[in-house]
């Protein structure tokens, strides 16, 4: 049999020869049709009279990217009984071109590189960033790679597999499957963390560590290293929750498509990021995050900036309740139209905030902040993952801009609440605003200025009457504060519907 694709041939090389044996592998070439369904080229690979698998074998893909609407194509090679390391090495053999570098193993997702240049390496004890190390299964493996950007024709790639007997990477007994941190502190109150940041594991320049060594320095209670659609960083979290006991560490990874960003909050399953590839659809993807029990938040939707940041603007056309929160503010970057569109299209999206800080806060970038810039703060009944997430979920959440210690400000309706909404034919709306100093007090209904008051003394609190509107429709409010021009905090809407 012959994997056929267009325009691309695969020759895989000759084998390493140890002393006393083979790994019974043959010199072959092999063509394949990437989308087709996948079989081996080479029948006596995997041969049950095949001895031992011995030494190293280096595989070789060389060929030109595929044209067509698809955004990812796949290099398969099959992987024999007994391979104990695999390593992947990767050129796109162009100063103007960007692809992106992944793999999946005959049961599913192994890693995802994204753009790194540094080869992947991987085994059963240890994997190099980004990779999940883990048991070698014998059969069709794939090297994913994602054309993340095409300015130069024709594109080319250069693939190296190595397939090793013997690893060699020193093993990693720290890492361990995730599972969720019982409660770090139990009592109702506003926790402050941060969604969005970057290590080593993604195309952060810094270590998991680091990160969390910021976060802890900076006074948060939680944080959520945001990988970009990898859980690679998952396996390293108990290891890192057992010497960082003061600050919870939230499952979750960016899901990063060449149409837009979104963080799957709570998430340590892999989501399929790839759309438009091989019948992926993003609504598929939300589906996925919410069938993990997590939240889907879409990242820095107004961060249009090209080929500086691939898919950082959101494109994808969604149903809008789907979506449960909204980063309306990134760094210095802010989504808040964004949020207000989704809104006034029936989401009852969360606000909240990410530094997306890739350095550790070592950056000295205009445009990047520190983690816990912005910082998110989450009323919630424990500081656990299924607290945080309880509170998102019934909306309770403030964004202060500045990041910690910045203005407060907690707001509600009277009346009977469930989750984010009051139901009430006449409500109370209280906003109490703490520590602003010298600021004003915006009020909005349905997106449009309600009230604007000074504010004045250490604790401020903003009383008006409001009435339901009819007809089984919703009004919703949110808050700010401000100052000289300068948003310091946004809370997030609470909807208001006429009593049941």
């Amino acid at each position: 049999m012959q994997f056929r694709r267009r325009n691309s041939r695969v020759s895989v090389g000759p084998i390493q020869r140890l002393a006393g044996g083979t790994a019974g592998m043959q010199f072959c070439h092999i063509a394949f049709v990437v989308s087709a369904l996948l079989s081996t080229a080479c029948s006596d690979v995997a041969s049950p009279d095949a001895p031992p698998f011995k030494g190293e074998v280096v595989l070789r893909f060389e060929g030109e990217v595929p044209d067509g609407e698809e955004r990812h194509f796949f290099l398969p090679f099959e992987v024999p009984p007994g391979v104990a390391e695999i390593e992947i090495r990767h050129d796109d053999l162009s100063a103007r071109n960007i692809l992106d570098w992944g793999l999946d193993d005959p049961n599913g997702f192994r890693g995802w590189g994204g753009g790194k240049g540094d080869p992947a390496i991987l085994g059963r004890e240890a994997a190099s960033y980004s990779y999940l190390p883990g048991e070698i299964p014998a059969g069709i493996w794939e090297v994913v790679v994602g054309k993340a950007l095409i300015e130069e024709h024709p594109a080319r790639y250069a693939v190296e597999v190595v397939l090793r007997a013997t690893p060699t990477l020193t093993p990693q007994p720290m890492r361990r499957p995730y599972l969720s941190s019982p409660a770090l502190e139990t009592g109702a109150r506003w926790y402050a963390g941060d969604f969005h940041m970057h290590s080593l594991e993604s195309d952060g320049s810094r270590s998991l560590e680091e990160v969390v060594a910021l976060a802890e320095r900076r006074g948060l209670d939680f944080l959520m290293v945001s990988e970009h659609n990898t859980t690679s960083h998952l396996s390293f979290y108990a290891d890192l929750q057992a010497r960082h006991p003061g600050i919870l560490l939230i499952p979750g990874i960016e899901v990063t498509t060449y149409a837009g960003h979104a963080n799957a909050i709570g998430v340590n399953g892999f989501v399929e990021h790839r759309t438009g590839t091989r019948g992926a659809k993003i609504e598929e993807a939300i589906e996925s995050v919410h069938r993990q029990g997590g939240l889907f938040s879409i990242n820095h939707p107004q961060m249009n900036l090209g080929s500086l940041c691939i898919g950082c603007g959101w494109q994808h056309e969604v149903d809008p309740q789907t979506i449960d929160a909204v980063e309306i503010r990134n760094a210095v970057f802010n989504g808040f139209d964004f949020w207000q569109e989704l809104a006034a299209a029936g989401s009852h999206a969360a606000a909240i905030g990410g530094s997306d800080d890739h350095n550790a806060g070592t950056s000295t970038s205009p445009i990047s902040t520190a983690i816990g810039t912005p910082t998110t703060l989450v009323y919630a009944r424990e500081l656990s993952v299924a607290g945080l997430l309880a509170g998102l979920r019934e909306g309770r959440s403030v964004v202060q801009f500045q990041g910690p210690g910045g203005p407060m400000l907690v707001a509600d309706l009277s009346g009977e609440r469930l989750g984010d909404t009051v139901h009430a034919d006449r409500s109370t709306l209280s906003v109490e605003v703490i520590d602003a100093g010298a600021t004003t007090l915006n009020v909005y209904r349905n997106g449009i200025l309600f009230d604007r008051v000074v504010v004045e003394g250490s604790v401020f609190t903003y009383r008006s009457e409001v009435e339901a509107p009819s007809g089984g429709t919703e009004d919703r409010f949110h808050f700010e504060v401000v100052r000289a021009g300068d948003v310091l905090a946004v809370a997030s809407h609470v909807w208001l519907r006429a009593s049941r």
